[in-house]
């Protein structure tokens, strides 16, 4: 059975079909664009987890620890992985828990703090509570290396790279193995 199609309907037909295409180009890297940006987001949490993991592995506290309590402090961008608890290499569980930056729980209740963004008076807050005590403090952005914290990440698209803060390494109580202050080096000098 043959219809008789006018042309202004072949020309809408045409310019439906042209539009529904176009739409679909241009749909598909907005649509593919999240995908991307969670899979380097879930990557960069995964390597961090693996250098947050490394440098716990290197340190010693002055009374080993069974289970090491990891605590996150501050809102942060690399700890999803992190925050699902893991076991170090040697089978020592890390347990890891959330705390409020005003918590004086944290200078008895923690062996590792990972230190997100922080205002300078919780930082403070934080670093005073700490004082004294064997702790081992990471700060997720390199720039406060110089305000206390032993390491400093510096995340990359496509690494992650940490600083050592020597005067703070001494300072702790926790004992720091040589190979990491030596691997620290090696990664803050490449480009």
């Amino acid at each position: 059975m043959d219809v008789a199609v006018s042309s202004t309907e072949q020309r809408f037909g045409g310019w439906l079909r042209c539009l529904s295409l176009c739409l679909l180009l241009f749909s598909t890297p907005c649509l593919a664009q999240p995908d991307a940006s969670v899979n380097l987001a879930d990557q960069r949490a995964k390597a961090v987890t693996q250098v947050v993991l490394g440098i716990l592995s290197y340190a010693r506290w002055p009374a080993e620890p069974a289970q090491l309590e990891l605590c996150v402090i501050g809102p942060t961008e690399y700890t999803d992985d992190l925050l699902k608890g893991t076991t170090q290499s040697s089978g020592r569980p890390v347990h890891v828990t959330r705390l409020l930056a005003n918590n004086p729980a944290i200078a008895t209740a923690c062996h590792a703090v990972y230190l997100g963004k922080l205002s300078t008076e919780e930082r403070t807050y934080v670093f005073d509570i700490l004082a004294g005590q064997a702790v081992l403090s990471i700060s997720e952005e390199v720039s406060q290396c110089t305000v206390g914290s032993l390491f400093c990440l510096n995340v990359r698209d496509d690494q992650v790279a940490f600083e050592v803060n020597l005067d703070s390494v001494a300072r702790s109580g926790v004992r720091i193995h040589p190979s990491v202050l030596q691997l620290s080096r090696r990664r803050v000098a490449q480009p």
